[in-house]
């Protein structure tokens, strides 16, 4: 089978081709391309190519070395007369001119004219007009193609036939910028232009900046339409209940939200609108380094599924069996399936409005409890801090966790200013009167190093008794320096893990690192103070 040109893609053996085509950014019409294959013909391209293996159980594997994390220093933005008010410009979004973008435009559509390519066009988002906008990949790597397949909604036969994108996503990943010429920090660029409505990607094969990139723009888009863009995960219970996962990488949003009990929407990225939540995605992205079927059985069968693309995990030569345990490549080993791997998915990809939000995080320091209930001052502050450990391998350069704060649990992907988003997550809580959580994932009876991590049957417990309503009547107390509401008993928990101060060696040392901390969160929200009403500011934990 050839692959289809611009010149005949359009007929009748090329109906997976909408009217739009590549000369639209510049590509010559007579460069090869093959239009929204299949799972199937792209694993053949990808085997055929030499750009993975296959599994013994039917998963496709790659390698992104030396990139096997974002690069969040190298993402930039357009800075132009449309951007200029609207970007939260800084180290998250640095401002890239419009000459040099089109500098960095001309170098990658050439990098890209004299290879075959791979044309995937999708959906990112919601239906509902201003919720989502329809995406074009365009790469020279089958397996990345196949990856834009899984992470974005698929489009039926007659919308690809019709298909216009509202944005592209160029990706040159085998392509180095000049820094003179381009104005990037090094060979790597992750460059979004919102006027040009055009996305280029380059000096990485890491398959997560094309799933990123995407995820900025419907952050910078969506707030327009009144509809709230998060990083998080959602999942929905047989009465109908719709409970939020915030969290960053690692925190345990995948993982605590594919429950065998209840319907997933979405692992990562979602929409909350006038109708409810919404995934953006079609698809899941989650890390897998230590996975057991014990812990984790349902994201664990999807390491063994067909059309699972399975990212720096170590295989057999031989056998091809899988060592899900190895880091040899990183510790950022990750899946990309399509969300139906999962049993219990709810397939529309869309629920009612939240009745509860956890807010997950791995505190580094061992200091805040394994869950709390925010008031939602609270859930403001916790919202905008976006307190976590950074686990190792998932940015370039993390070896093991690091405390750190992110805005909004996702300030690597958020294009406007923190504050916008936190103003639309207090008028949804309080629209809808939405139950609000702190979980913390991370260490207990100690930091890290010294103390251990939380137990996962300890956290599935909690977070069990948070959806059904066992919660909501437990006595609770007030943490002395957090101000946060601990409960003082949990069903199928030992009480003495709820109080994390009696889990140190000694209450003063303790107090003592839950004061450092503290001081650590009073430090980093001085940047919102300003923009802030003072009922959130009174929030801040005690540093006395």
């Amino acid at each position: 089978m050839m692959p289809y040109t611009d010149a005949t893609r359009r007929g009748p053996s090329g109906g997976l081709a909408g009217p739009s085509g590549l000369e639209d950014y510049g590509i010559g019409s007579g460069t090869p391309s093959w239009w929204n294959l299949s799972p199937a013909s792209l694993y053949e391209q990808a085997i055929s190519r030499g750009e993975g293996r296959l599994t013994n159980s039917g998963a496709f594997t790659g390698l992104t070395t030396p990139h096997t994390g974002r690069s969040p220093k190298d993402k930039y933005v357009v800075r132009d007369a449309a951007s200029e008010p609207a970007v939260d410009w800084g180290p998250v979004n640095s401002p890239l001119s419009a000459d040099a973008f089109g500098e960095l435009r001309r170098a990658t559509v050439e990098y890209l004219a004299g290879r075959e390519l791979f044309v995937k066009d999708a959906r990112a988002g919601g239906d509902e007009p201003g919720e989502g906008i329809d995406v074009r990949v365009v790469t020279p790597s089958a397996w990345h193609a196949l990856f834009a397949h899984n992470m974005f909604r698929r489009l039926d036969a007659k919308a690809l036939g019709q298909f216009r994108p509202d944005f592209t996503v160029l990706h040159a990943p085998d392509l180095s910028a000049d820094p003179t010429r381009h104005g990037t920090r090094s060979g790597t660029f992750i460059a979004i232009s919102f006027s040009e409505k055009l996305v280029l990607i380059g000096g990485t094969r890491y398959a997560g900046e094309i799933k990123k990139s995407v995820f900025s723009l419907l952050n910078y888009l969506l707030p327009d339409s009144n509809v709230f863009p998060m990083h998080c995960s959602a999942n929905v219970g047989r009465s109908g209940d719709v409970a939020l996962f915030f969290g960053l990488s690692g925190t345990g949003k995948t993982t605590l939200s594919a429950d065998p009990e209840r319907g997933l929407i979405g692992d990562d990225e979602h929409g909350w609108g006038r109708h409810g939540v919404f995934n953006f995605e079609g698809g899941c992205y989650a890390k897998v380094i230590r996975l057991s079927k014990e812990g984790e059985p349902e994201i664990y069968e999807t390491t063994r599924t067909f059309g699972t693309v399975l990212e720096n995990v170590v295989i057999d030569p031989v056998t091809r069996r899988l060592d899900l345990d190895s880091d040899t490549f990183t510790e950022n080993t990750r899946a990309s399936y399509p969300i139906t791997h999962i049993p219990n998915v709810a397939r529309e990809g869309v629920g009612g409005q939240p009745k509860n939000i956890l807010m997950l995080t791995a505190d580094a320091f061992g200091v805040l409890p394994p869950i709390a209930k925010l008031t939602p001052q609270q859930a403001m502050y916790h919202f905008l801090s976006g307190y976590t450990a950074k686990v190792a391998g998932t940015e370039r350069g993390v070896t093991e966790p690091k405390a750190t704060f992110s805005a909004c649990f996702g300030a690597p992907f958020m294009t406007r200013k923190p504050s916008v988003y936190a103003e639309l997550l207090g008028r949804s809580i309080s629209k809808h009167g939405v139950n609000v959580w702190l979980v913390n994932t991370g260490w207990t009876g100690g930091p890290y190093g010294t103390g251990q991590r939380m137990k996962l049957a300890h956290t599935r417990g909690m977070v069990r008794a948070v959806l059904d309503g066992s919660l909501e009547s437990v006595e609770t107390q007030e943490h002395p320096i957090f101000g946060i509401h601990v409960p003082r008993s949990c069903p199928g928990v030992p009480s003495e893990v709820l109080d994390p101060r009696g889990t140190w060696p000694t209450v003063e040392a303790y107090d003592a690192q839950a004061r450092k901390l503290a001081g650590m969160f009073d430090q980093n929200f001085e940047k919102f103070s300003k923009d802030v009403a003072e009922d959130v500011r009174a929030a801040a934990p005690t540093t006395a």
